[in-house]
Formats: structure tokens, sequence, C-alpha cells
């Protein structure tokens, strides 16, 4: 792809997103498109919410289970960024016209006390860089269509990575725990929709430890631009539920157990 087409993509991802009209997948407006040309529109994006004002606050990691990377055909995580403007407090309403089509995730956020950067971390690295852990609920959003009304494209992991991983919104609450206060791996999560339970999962599904996630995210994403992350920002580490719809209407209730619980209300 051409550097304006590139360009073209991202702002048109941009104007999605504020006039709730989504574009075409990629396989119908860039095919051919690559893994690597979509990230280079997830940071042409990025540069377009910096310019209007936003700021970034953290990563996401996704696609961090064996399912969901085999249902999109690749073998690795992707990842997005967190901005300022996506942030809710624990048991907030979600105004009705703030997303297109929500979804949420159950995740373990990481709070970062220590710059952290690649190549070379390890997991006990990024436990050491972590200030402390907490539960988080992911608002998921499309941008791009899921489903094509002729039925002739599907949605791939290039639709995915350039639309921002997803990525929409992010929900903390819980405990504030120190990383080494807790078994991550066996960190479970009970999430229920207007008080039916919907799905369960263990933080080990997520690449058999939460905090590999991040370390994908420093040596393999990161590092190839001399980046990484810095002290207070926030990684969500990944999901180990399946995306849950979140209609009008609904209350989403994570119960991390002792960890605590995080909640959001849809309006």
């Amino acid at each position: 792809m051409k550097k304006s087409e590139i360009k073209a993509v991202a702002k048109a991802l941009d104007q999605a997103e504020r006039t709730h009209e989504r574009i075409p997948m990629m396989a119908q407006s860039h095919p051919g498109m690559t893994f690597e040309e979509s990230y280079e529109v997830q940071s042409a994006w990025t540069e377009i919410k910096l310019k209007a004002g936003r700021e970034i606050r953290g990563r996401k990691i996704g696609l961090t289970s064996s399912a969901m990377q085999q249902a999109v055909g690749i073998d690795t995580p992707d990842c997005g960024v967190l901005f300022d403007d996506m942030f809710f407090e624990d048991g907030a309403v979600v105004p009705k016209d703030r997303f297109i089509e929500p979804r949420i995730e159950a995740e373990v956020a990481f709070i970062m006390g220590k710059p952290l950067k690649g190549p070379g971390v390890t997991i006990y690295d990024v436990l050491d860089a972590t200030d402390y852990v907490v539960p988080s609920l992911e608002i998921l959003d499309t941008r791009i269509m899921r489903n094509d009304p002729k039925g002739k494209h599907k949605r791939t992991i290039v639709d995915t990575i350039a639309d921002n991983a997803g990525n929409a919104g992010i929900v903390t609450g819980g405990r504030p725990t120190r990383p080494n206060e807790i078994d991550l791996r066996w960190v479970g999560a009970i999430v229920s929709r207007n008080a039916k339970i919907e799905e369960t999962g263990l933080g080990a599904g997520v690449l058999n430890h939460p905090a590999n996630g991040i370390v994908w995210l420093c040596n393999h994403r990161l590092a190839r631009f001399d980046d990484g992350l810095e002290a207070g920002q926030t990684v969500l580490s990944g999901s180990f539920i399946r995306p849950l719809d979140a209609t009008h209407g609904s209350t989403i209730v994570a119960d991390f157990g002792s960890f605590g619980t995080v909640s959001v209300y849809f309006e």
C-alpha cells in the first residue's frame, strides 16, 4: 500500500468511529493488505488521535488464546493503543451513543511501576516492573464491518489490527494487588450479563500466564520501533473469555473472587 492509501484508511477509521458508519473490510477495499501494513494503518490512526489532543495511556494485547488465533488463522497475538478517553471507572454507565456494537472481554490489567523495554524482556522483568494488577473489562468495538452483506468476504486479522485491535474502552475495578501476591495463572472470572452467567475463564488461558502477553508486546512489537512501556501506563494482557455482546440495557459484571469485581452498564 502507498503511504497515501494508509493515511486514507486511517482517516476513514477515525470518521467511522465518530459517525458510527462502518467502513468495508480490507479484503474489499484493499485486497492483499499485509500484516505489517495493517499496523501502519493503526499507527497512522494513532497519529490522527494524538493531533486531536488524545494521550496514550497504555496498550492492549489481543488474540492471546489458541482458540482465538485459530479462528483468524494466525499464530501470534496482536496489539493496540489505549488512549485517555477510553478509561471508565468501575460501575460506569456507558451512554448508548458512545459505541457502535460493543462487546466485552474479561482480563487482568497491569499498571506499570517502572519503564519496560525489549528486546530480552522476561516474565520476571514484567512482574518486577509492574506496580499492581487489577481486574478489568475490555470494551471492544469495530469500525470495520463485522459481516459482509453480500457474503463474499470474511473479516481477517488485518481488519482487526488496523482497527486498533478492536479496542474501544477499558473498565477497571476490584482490588489492586501486587503481582507477587497472587498466582495470575489461577486468577479466574465469572462473567454475567443481567445476572445470568455467560462466561468463565482462567488467567492461564492467556499464553499460560497473563504476563507472557506483555513479554511478547515488548520483545516482538515495541522493540522493533525502539519503543517500550512507561511507568504509570496500563496494559490489558489479553482476554480469557470469548467476547460477550454488550447490548443496550446490559449490566456486565465480572467476579474475580478474592481479586474483586468489576462492572459496567450500557444504556
